[in-house]
């Protein structure tokens, strides 16, 4: 799956990371009859429908009669929970006909609709072949969500949508300022991956601090298991606990000021102190022999079969290695360790924030319907169902009560509920996904674990991307607001 992993042009960069389930076969490849068929429509019938009759079961006064279609991303979290939605949509307008496929191929498919102003009415945005969202939003070919947020939710009509989800959606959707473009649906802890039965067999409970992590590969060394592997041709997983970690230290202030290309931002004493403790890793041989060479799987395979202790790594990581995890392993997921006392954030500040981006066309024929259909997707029974379905939570606040809850999801409500405020959420990778993979991830912390570059070589190379891409007038720059 290496061309995923290179590809330049995707909005959202882990969002194909989380798809690669698809290569496991976790995920059959649909017919694509089905979209290339509406593809041709060309000029008919762009009409939009008329807008229906607000009622307080029609909040968004969907047209009862008019047809809704929905194109979704078929990847990790396969189609299922998408279509019992659909369902809903359909038991709630019995006259309405809904036309439903999932595709990878999304770019290829939908763009040529777009061009011809015939897009589908709701679309999840994502994978290898996913639109890129800041041109799609400055060529204002989508439409903004504020109507949906501010509907009433699906369960408590006293309850608006945006006050039933978790931080950092509405955020996540907005590039500068208001309005709200994307809705991400799926919800990820980012973290530290690792088995507790391991650490129990260690005597050990997780590092709060970096002395004590040292000491904990130290022994495990000693019992021949590496401390830590990662995803090595891929080295942009490392940020899903280094930066958190960057953030912990220095305080929030430092990321921000990261995502917003400033100059010198990567020369802050807590970018330096956290690239010189992974550094250490490194040098004292606590890093699985080979890692530099292991894609995804092989590092997360290798890691299952306990060659090593931690992981860097999103909550997909246990749907994706679900064929690999041992059902003994007791699967966990932590914040990062810091460094010492002076970090400026608790023990506990964690990377978390949305997946699966969906967006409604501006030119949807019926976008009060591809609007519907996400507020059916955000209520309770909905959100249930696809936490159920694939181990993820949605960014719906709530959804778990009354199902079992998988290990690594357990471990990750656990450690979002002793985050509490502490959630941070890096841009990097939204707004920059070339800078953010090629060149911090590969040339840069690549280079760096590899032994192939000091801390202060990599921060100086680094540095220099940011500046480039600072300076580089075909891309958009955001900042944070």
């Amino acid at each position: 799956m290496g061309s995923t992993a290179h590809h330049g042009g995707d909005g959202v960069g882990r969002r194909d990371l989380i798809k690669r389930s698809a290569a496991l076969g976790l995920v059959a490849v649909p017919g694509m009859g089905l979209l290339s068929a509406c593809a041709s429509s060309g000029g008919d019938g762009q009409e939009k429908a008329k807008a229906g009759k607000k009622t307080a079961k029609n909040p968004l006064g969907v047209n009862d009669t008019a047809g809704m279609e929905f194109v979704l991303f078929d990847g990790g979290f396969g189609k299922e929970y998408a279509e019992d939605a659909v369902k809903i949509y359909e038991k709630d307008f019995p006259k309405a006909k809904v036309k439903f496929a999932a595709t990878q191929k999304i770019q290829s498919t939908l763009q040529p609709r777009f061009n011809q102003g015939d897009p589908p009415d709701l679309i999840d945005n994502s994978g290898a072949e996913q639109m890129d969202m800041g041109v799609l939003v400055g060529k204002k070919q989508l439409a903004d969500l504020t109507p949906l947020l501010d509907a009433p939710s699906y369960d408590d009509p006293q309850k608006k949508v945006r006050d039933t989800l978790r931080p950092g959606i509405v955020e996540m959707g907005q590039f500068d300022g208001d309005p709200v473009w994307i809705l991400y649906y799926a919800y990820t802890v980012y973290g530290v991956w690792y088995s507790q039965k391991a650490l129990d067999s260690l005597d050990a409970t997780y590092p709060e601090n970096w002395d004590d992590m040292l000491a904990l590969c130290a022994k495990a060394k000693k019992k021949g298991i590496a401390g830590w592997t990662y995803a090595g041709k891929y080295p942009y997983y490392l940020p899903f606990s280094l930066y958190p970690m960057i953030g912990k230290v220095g305080g929030r202030e430092v990321l921000d000021a990261i995502d917003n290309l400033e100059p010198n931002a990567w020369k802050h004493p807590a970018v330096k102190a956290c690239f010189e403790a992974y550094y250490e890793l490194y040098q004292k041989g606590y890093i699985l022999r080979g890692t530099p060479g292991l894609d995804h799987i092989q590092s997360q395979t290798a890691w299952a079969k306990g060659k090593a202790l931690f992981i860097p790594n999103g909550s997909w990581v246990e749907n994706e290695s679900a064929n690999v995890i041992p059902s003994d392993f007791d699967l966990a997921v932590s914040a990062p360790t810091g460094l010492d006392s002076s970090d400026k954030l608790p023990f506990g500040t964690i990377w978390a924030s949305g997946g699966e981006p969906f967006i409604v066309p501006a030119k949807a024929k019926n976008s009060e319907g591809g609007m519907e259909q996400l507020r059916v997707m955000l209520s309770e029974a909905s959100s249930k169902n696809f936490t159920s379905k694939v181990k993820s939570l949605t960014a719906y606040n709530g959804g778990t009560d009354g199902i079992s809850l998988t290990p690594g999801l357990k471990s990750g409500v656990a450690a979002l509920d002793k985050a509490g405020s502490n959630v941070v959420n890096p841009r990097l990778q939204d707004w920059y996904v070339q800078l953010q993979k090629e060149k911090i991830g590969v040339s840069g912390l690549g280079e760096m674990m590899a032994g192939r570059l000091t801390p202060a070589e990599a921060i100086k190379k680094i540095q220099g991307f940011a500046d480039e891409a600072a300076k580089d007038t075909s891309i958009k720059h955001y900042k944070h607001q």
